[in-house]
């Protein structure tokens, strides 16, 4: 049984949550008095640990409320059931929450980097990124990815330009949150098996609702491992992980279940992601994306206040236009569309 340390006045609330880390979590964890630090030092808070104090930085970010109005697989559906990238982003959290619990990592670190981890993505889901990253190819030979975004945006953009001067911990499992590349800690790996698992069953569940698929449809290979349900397949695949990576200085997935999930995703692929019905606006929103980032590189001065700031401040032009067409929810984005390219009435004197 764990004993409750006695609070004095000579320690700060946050030196006590520190030491109850090191005995309540797992020695693979990560501890918030052992972080590599910030880009920028500050004074430590009296009452929260490094990672906490993180998390609150991202929650209250402009960035993490404008994802409420950013697509995350249907463009614009009719109904107010069909996930955002908010929505997407929470059931992320709420998901490594529950395998970060059960490894006894750091929930606050899982916390902050899941939650920022999708900060930097585009309006209208991937098809923005997709129209972003050749944008920027075709006129300065760079590319746009919304996980380097996404750190971009807590270190450059929120703020007006300050930055949340986030841990070093949290914007490794930002940047590398996607599968390409590997994170430093347990708890960015928490985060980004989470995020693959998390989207490949809420986007089931979207595109059953949205009647592109019916159950039936989902090949019997998958449903008999993973059943018939959201609630079901996410919880073959968390208890999975938990089994698989008790114990272990390591966050993964068995073998057999890693390729069946892998099998699952090319499967909606073939039939969801890339499904007329799901996507038949998707063209329109990568031409509307691209004249976007056109327009506002021929005509900076209409750039808003904290980003002609950044001009001023020696920032490439092609980046900081990118990095205010990302910024943009699907609806601020049609309407700044409107704005510059479709012709309004006047009255007649």
């Amino acid at each position: 049984m764990i004993e409750l340390i006695p609070i004095s006045a000579d320690k700060l609330i946050r030196e006590y949550k520190e030491e109850v880390e090191h005995d309540i979590l797992s020695r693979y964890a990560t501890f918030s008095d052992s972080t590599k630090g910030r880009m920028k030092e500050e004074k430590e808070c009296d009452l929260r640990p490094c990672f906490q104090r993180d998390r609150d930085r991202v929650l209250y970010s402009r960035a993490f409320r404008r994802l409420s109005g950013k697509t995350q697989v249907f463009l614009d559906p009719e109904g107010d059931h069909y996930r955002t990238r908010l929505t997407h982003t929470l059931e992320v959290n709420q998901t490594a929450r529950a395998i970060s619990a059960a490894l006894r990592l750091n929930e606050d670190l899982t916390d902050a980097i899941s939650l920022a981890h999708d900060l930097g993505h585009t309006p209208f889901g991937h098809a923005g990124e997709r129209a972003l990253n050749r944008a920027m190819n075709e006129s300065c030979g760079k590319t746009f990815k919304h996980f380097v975004q996404s750190l971009r945006v807590v270190d450059r953009i929120e703020k007006h330009g300050e930055g949340l001067n986030l841990t070093w911990e949290v914007r490794d499992g930002i940047v590398n949150h996607q599968v390409d590349t590997v994170p430093a800690t347990l708890e960015g790996k928490v985060v980004r098996l989470s995020d693959k698992i998390a989207y490949i069953n809420h986007d089931i569940d979207d595109a059953i609702r949205g009647n592109i698929i019916t159950d039936a449809d989902i090949p019997k290979r998958f449903t008999d491992v993973l059943g018939h349900s959201l609630t079901s397949r996410l919880n073959v695949e968390i208890h999975d992980i938990i089994r698989f990576s008790l114990g272990r200085d390591d966050v993964g997935m068995s073998p057999e279940l890693m390729e069946l999930t892998k099998d699952l995703r090319d499967w909606m692929f073939a039939n969801v992601y890339t499904n007329p019905v799901a996507k038949g606006q998707e063209n329109k929103a990568e031409e509307l994306v691209e004249e976007l980032f056109r327009y506002y590189l021929d005509n900076v001065d209409r750039l808003p206040e904290d980003y002609k700031k950044m001009l001023d401040e020696g920032e490439e032009v092609h980046q900081v236009v990118a990095d205010y067409v990302s910024g943009m929810t699907d609806r601020f984005a049609i309407a700044r569309y409107k704005e510059i390219r479709i012709p309004f009435s006047w009255d007649v004197y």
